[in-house]
């Protein structure tokens, strides 16, 4: 956080694109998040682009904008960047027309491999490839497809490793949870996982719009924030999908987002560095006190400076009634 750019005015306002992540930032499977909307409206009004890039591999880019445009978010499928695509790509690079390739997966990654004249095959002895991406209705017998494939020689190539995915529930697992089922019985790893952190989708979106400065904003410090550190671009972590305050405080080096904030309403806000926050932290009997008044969330970067300076976490103790309803917020205490 202390190394983003913070020299006065809003933290938008220093940025020429807003690369977004979908679910857990704009919407939780078809639902918009709160003020969502709203902050990309401002985003139009005052002339900034925004790419969409998700991990997702089990919608189409135009149904992806589609869903968007249907929430009130409008968005062009050239404006979306997702794992299928970006993998069907990647397999027509390294394989001839023709190659046969299973899929595990929604009917949009099938489509994906198809247009890019690939061969999907429901037999495992057929198969040079296997794609593993998510889709609601995989089964353990696709799972164990997959795995007499690999072991007779096909290669492996997974869409994206997240473990879960938001929802209206709570996270439920996602592609990266079947991958380490499938890595769990072959012994093995993937020969690639193509969506996020690999920065891959982050540069590509860059690219296409020609952007010098792009932040990232996502909800998920091992996909979203960690391939934007690998991108070499700054981030913004907002509360309202998959990690929360006490994973952040957690975070290793690579997933520690640039600005952090309750909700995209931080992308309007003036970008503030750690110094200058209205709590403070000190040490006190091997745990942390917390004390002053604010906004929780500029608590929770306070405490952040500290916990990643000491390579730590300690347990936080509150100084007064707003500290504590402050951690109460954060789910701290």
């Amino acid at each position: 956080m202390a190394d983003g750019q913070a020299d006065g005015g809003d933290l938008v306002g220093h940025y020429d694109l807003v690369i977004f992540d979908l679910d857990g930032v704009l919407y939780l499977v078809d639902q918009v998040i709160p003020g969502a909307a709203e902050a990309c409206a401002r985003l139009r009004e005052r002339g900034i682009p925004s790419a969409y890039a998700t991990n997702n591999a089990s919608r189409l880019p135009q149904d992806v904008a589609g869903l968007l445009t249907r929430i009130g978010i409008p968005a062009e499928t050239g404006e979306v960047v997702t794992s299928a695509h970006a993998t069907a790509l990647l397999l027509a690079e390294r394989y001839p027309a023709g190659t046969p390739v299973l899929i595990l997966g929604a009917p949009a990654l099938r489509e994906e491999v198809t247009a890019v004249g690939l061969t999907p095959v429901t037999e495992a002895a057929e198969a040079r490839v296997v794609v593993q991406g998510y889709g609601p209705d995989v089964r353990m017998r696709d799972l164990g497809d997959a795995s007499v494939a690999i072991r007779g020689g096909a290669d492996w190539i997974a869409t994206n490793a997240d473990k879960t995915l938001p929802s209206p529930r709570g996270p439920l697992p996602g592609n990266g949870s079947l991958v380490v089922a499938l890595a769990t019985a072959l012994g093995r790893q993937p020969d690639m996982i193509v969506g996020k952190p690999d920065p891959g989708l982050f540069l590509e979106a860059a690219r296409e719009r020609g952007a010098s400065r792009p932040i990232v904003v996502g909800d998920r410090l091992d996909t979203d924030i960690e391939g934007a550190y690998r991108a070499g671009m700054d981030s913004l972590l907002v509360l309202t999908g998959v990690s929360d305050a006490a994973e952040l405080l957690a975070a290793p080096v690579e997933q520690r987002p640039t600005f952090v904030a309750e909700d995209l309403g931080g992308l309007f806000e003036r970008a503030q560095p750690v110094q200058e926050q209205r709590w403070q932290v000190k040490e006190l009997d091997g745990s942390w006190e917390l004390s002053g008044d604010g906004r929780p969330v500029d608590a929770l970067t306070a405490l952040c400076a500290v916990a990643w300076a000491a390579g730590e976490v300690r347990p936080i103790v509150a100084s007064g009634e707003p500290a504590e309803a402050a951690l109460r917020r954060l789910k701290l205490a």
